[in-house]
């Protein structure tokens, strides 16, 4: 890498590295996230930067940022979507998210269906038992893993499973009448 290109790297890192971090907590649920999230963008730039050169370099990096945000809540909710039908044919008529959360253009509407979407998770993740909420939340929205979860709470993995399986059985039930009302426009 020329020197030239490397001084750009180290000034943008100098001048932009505390901001960015700060903006990135402020976005994703963890430090562990950010940190991962600013390294990606350091990637990037430095990727960029041996192929073109970058005029606006601060606008730059708050742009790449703010889509690896996006694409990270992308991925959340792609796994959060297990809520839809499963393969065992129990809930064929359970509700299937994907089509109307994943759509790649963001629109008011569009907006407006995702957050009424975790708005109403939240809601009915509440009228959950403590255990089956708990199990859920750190299994879907932690990606914490079942043997964790175990350890953490002494509970036998198996008892962990169930109590998810109540709660997305739940959640299914419960965000069937959102999705009826957002499909029937």
């Amino acid at each position: 890498m020329p020197e030239e290109k490397q001084n750009h790297i180290i000034q943008a890192i100098r001048s932009y590295g505390k901001g960015l971090l700060g903006f990135i907590r402020k976005r994703v649920k963890n430090d562990a996230d950010a940190e991962d999230i600013l390294q990606d963008v350091w990637y990037q730039l430095s990727s960029v930067v041996n192929a073109e050169p970058i005029e606006q370099t601060g606008a730059w990096l708050y742009r790449v940022a703010t889509n690896k945000i996006i694409d990270k809540n992308r991925k959340k909710t792609e796994e959060l979507l297990d809520l839809s039908p499963g393969e065992d044919g129990d809930d064929d008529d359970a509700p299937d998210f994907r089509a109307i959360l994943l759509t790649e253009g963001t629109t008011p509407e569009t907006e407006y269906i995702r957050n009424l979407f975790w708005e109403q998770l939240f809601v009915a993740l509440d009228e959950l038992p403590e255990e089956q909420r708990q199990v859920f939340i750190w299994q879907e929205l932690d990606d914490i893993p079942f043997n964790e979860i175990a350890q953490r709470t002494g509970e036998n993995v198996q008892t962990l499973v169930s109590r998810k399986r109540y709660a997305v059985l739940h959640l299914r039930k419960r965000l069937k009448q959102l999705y009826l009302e957002i499909t029937e426009y």
